[in-house]
């Protein structure tokens, strides 16, 4: 454990052998292990008041999920705190992973790289609560209220735990647009001028995507696709920003 207390980070352009590289891998999986395996426990242990919060969003006329087999609340309990742990230790993980790989950048671009450790985990909690607060709540009741008359409606726990999940999991993600566009444009990959051009062909691919999304109902498609074209236009000015303190040719992204 005193050696995972003090994690030796190579410098750019450092040379070191191979074992010294395989090293600092092998102590920042165990601290990313280690910080997910806690926030997990931790999740667990309130895995109640996580599943009251996607209770929350039900309709008021349906009663609690029902299980219908022995295991199901155990495997439940482990899927919400999985998830939930692997939101709270998402900064952790992702910082491990920039402190790996960021001694190949030159550190003029290390500069401008550091701000992706407080984007990306702030985008995707972004996208986690705005699918919590409108998509599901509203995506549930109009699946739940489709030809309700006919049935006699019940909601299995499973299927609707499992779905909460992929939809808040699933807008995190697209969510990441902005820090996307970010790197491509970085890296030359993508233009402002490019996103520009091709908004129209943008459009039609955000609403397969928000059509993609889990449901597949009207409801979050639409409510999908809004933020999808407000994230689009900021990745425009995302990229504007980029080129405007883009470095000369060869030292955007450092030396490799």
């Amino acid at each position: 454990m005193a050696r995972l207390h003090k994690i030796r980070r190579l410098e750019h352009e450092a040379e070191a052998p191979l074992h010294d590289h395989l090293d600092e891998l092998r102590n920042r999986l165990i601290v990313s292990i280690l910080v997910t395996v806690v926030a997990f426990a931790v999740a667990f242990w309130r895995h109640d008041d996580i599943i009251d919060l996607l209770n929350r969003q039900l309709p008021d006329d349906v009663d609690k999920p029902i299980t219908l087999s022995v295991t199901e609340p155990l495997k439940i309990a482990i899927i919400v705190s999985l998830w939930a742990a692997l939101v709270v230790a998402l900064p952790v993980l992702f910082y491990q992973l920039y402190a790996f790989v960021v001694p190949a950048f030159s550190p003029e671009a290390q500069k401008h790289i550091w701000p992706m450790l407080v984007a990306v985990p702030l985008l995707f909690v972004v996208g986690v609560v705005f699918a919590y607060f409108t998509m599901l709540p509203a995506s549930t009741a109009f699946l739940l209220g489709f030809d309700n008359d006919q049935y006699q409606v019940e909601v299995r726990a499973k299927e609707y735990y499992s779905y909460a999940v992929m939809l808040l999991g699933a807008m995190g993600i697209v969510f990441e647009m902005p820090a996307a566009v970010w790197l491509l444009t970085r890296a030359g990959v993508v233009s402002s001028r490019f996103l520009r051009k091709n908004r129209r062909y943008a459009i039609f691919v955000l609403a397969v995507i928000a059509a993609a999304l889990p449901g597949g109902d009207p409801v979050s498609m639409v409510l999908g696709l809004i933020p999808l074209l407000l994230l689009y236009e900021a990745s425009i000015w995302v990229a504007r920003a980029v080129e405007r303190r883009r470095e000369p040719v060869g030292s955007a992204l450092g030396d490799v």
